[in-house]
Order: C-alpha cells, then sequence, then structure tokens
C-alpha cells in the first residue's frame, strides 16, 4: 500500500467541510422535530453537507441512538438502548415522503438487547414507506447475532437493496470489531442471496486501520464467495479521540487500483474513494445497475 503513515496532519487530499447552509440546519430542524436520527450526523459523515443540501438525501437511523455494541471506530453512543418509539416507521415513512425521495436508505443501531435484534422494525419501516411512497429501499442491518429467522424477516418485505457491512479484514476484527464476527457476517451475506436471488446484496469496508494487502485480497475472495451485488470502500477518518486511531491514509489512486482489484475478484459493483461511505450516492448506485440490467 500507498499512503500517508500514522500521522496527527490530514492529507492534501482529505478536505471536509462540515460548515452547514440554510437547507442543510432546516433538515436537520425537521428531524430533531420528529425525534429521528440519522447515521449521517452520530457518525459525523464526511459527505453530510452534500447529502443534506445538494441531494435531499438521508440515511435514516432507526431504533434509537444509544448502541449495544461498541465498535472502536464509531462515535455512536454506547450506552443501555432506549424503548423503541412503535410509531417511528410512519414518522420515517412521512420524511421520505415530505423530502420525495427518490431511494431510501434505513440502518439501525445494534439492538442485542431485542429479542428479534430490530429486525421487525426494520419489517415495518419497510412496510410504512412502501404505504406512502414509490422510493426504492436500502437496508443497512446489523448482524441480528446471526439468527437465520430475524434476517428473513427483513428479506421477506423484498428491499432492492439489503446491505450488511462487514467493515474490516478479519484479522482486525477483535481490535476494531470485538463484539462481531467475521465468518457470522460472511454467513449473514451469503443468507441474504438465498432468501431471494433477485435481491442485490451490499457489504463495504473501511480502510486505513493497519490492514495488508494480503488480508484485503482474502477478504475480497470471501466477500465473492458470499455472491455480494455491490461492494464499497473508503478511508476510516477517526470521529474523535475516543475512537481508534487511523493508521494510515490512501491515496486516491490507490482507491481506484483496489476498485480493479475487487472487480477481479468477479464483485460487479464496486465504489471505491477516499470519501465513499456504505450509503452515499446510493440512489444513483441503484439508478445505475438497473440501467445496466436493462440493457444486458
Amino acid at each position: 500500500m500507498t499512503g500517508n503513515e500514522k500521522s496527527n496532519k490530514l492529507p492534501p487530499w482529505i478536505k471536509i467541510d462540515f460548515r452547514h447552509d440554510g437547507e442543510v440546519l432546516e433538515l436537520k430542524k425537521e428531524l430533531r422535530r420528529k425525534n429521528l436520527h440519522t447515521v449521517c450526523e452520530e457518525a459525523r459523515c464526511p459527505n453530510l453537507c452534500e447529502c443534506f443540501g445538494k441531494k435531499k438525501t438521508a440515511t435514516f437511523m432507526i431504533l434509537g441512538d444509544k448502541c449495544s455494541r461498541n465498535c472502536r471506530f464509531c462515535n455512536i453512543n454506547h450506552t443501555t438502548p432506549e424503548k423503541v418509539d412503535p410509531d417511528e416507521p410512519a414518522k420515517i415513512a412521512e420524511m421520505v415522503r415530505s423530502m420525495g425521495l427518490l431511494h431510501a436508505v434505513i440502518t439501525s443501531v445494534t439492538r442485542d438487547d431485542l429479542p428479534d435484534g430490530g429486525s421487525g422494525h426494520f419489517a415495518e419501516t419497510i412496510k410504512e414507506i412502501r404505504k406512502v411512497s414509490n422510493a426504492t429501499i436500502e437496508v443497512l442491518t446489523p448482524d441480528f447475532k446471526g439468527v437465520e429467522k430475524d434476517r428473513k424477516r427483513v428479506s421477506i418485505e423484498k428491499p432492492e437493496i439489503f446491505n450488511h457491512n462487514v467493515e474490516t479484514v478479519r484479522e482486525l476484527y477483535s481490535r476494531v470489531r470485538p463484539e462481531a464476527d467475521y465468518d457470522r457476517s460472511l454467513a449473514f451475506l451469503k443468507g441474504i442471496k438465498n432468501d431471494n436471488r433477485n435481491m442485490l446484496s451490499k457489504s463495504g469496508i473501511m480502510v486505513g486501520l493497519g490492514e495488508t494487502d494480503e488480508q484485503l485480497k482474502r477478504l475480497l475472495s470471501d466477500l465473492a464467495e458470499t455472491g455480494v451485488d455491490i461492494f464499497t470502500c473508503g478511508q476510516y477518518l477517526r470521529p474523535s479521540k475516543l475512537n481508534i486511531e487511523v493508521q494510515k491514509y490512501l491515496e486516491p489512486e490507490w482507491f481506484e487500483r483496489f476498485a480493479e482489484t475487487a472487480r477481479s475478484y468477479g464483485i460487479k459493483n464496486v465504489y471505491a474513494s477516499p470519501f465513499t461511505r456504505s450509503s452515499y450516492n446510493a440512489s444513483e448506485i441503484i439508478a445505475s445497475i438497473r440501467k445496466d440490467l436493462k440493457n444486458a
């Protein structure tokens, strides 16, 4: 790998503007009025201003803003989760309708405290959106502890894209995702395609955490075996001093080469750049894939 070694100084190709214009601030106010959350805000996503402002898109985070797990890369609160709001699916659906979204992305904190891991809430949210909008729907879910019936509870509602991120290579799980399991995530992704071969499956990773080229190649091989349709890769950016440190900043050219490597493993739809995030340009991605399928 090439890039900047561990340093407190951001390289010149990492430029983030967190200033919020009037449109962004108004959308944030509307989300607060409805007591809704977005992962864009909670994770301090570098693309927030672009998505909230220019694209009028957001990745809604359901099941509260407190997570039952404590991944070291994540800035979301790790405290006792709150009670589930039964009206949240309808509130999300209304926001999707009022924003005129063509593609809605729904994710959540991990809720290991719930009997179904929150899968029922995902299913209800999909149902409510379908009632009021023709938007395509993408879900980004936790692993539901690998419980098959919980995954199927979401699959049966047929979201256009079912995403579950592996986040990093197997060798870094104990340090980066100590409460997750690499093989369980792979099995989850394979299960999505078993549930419905026509449903697009998706996964993504961060780089710059100390992974090696060989480890990344093994990860690509593992993901290809699950039949994943879409793969995203972006630079890890430390959201706070409490999170794990960045080990290396990879140059934009590295991401271009890595995308080609990923495609060589048989993954058709690959998106990689320093600022690529799991749901970044999600509406454009599904539109492109559908166009390709139509012309095939």
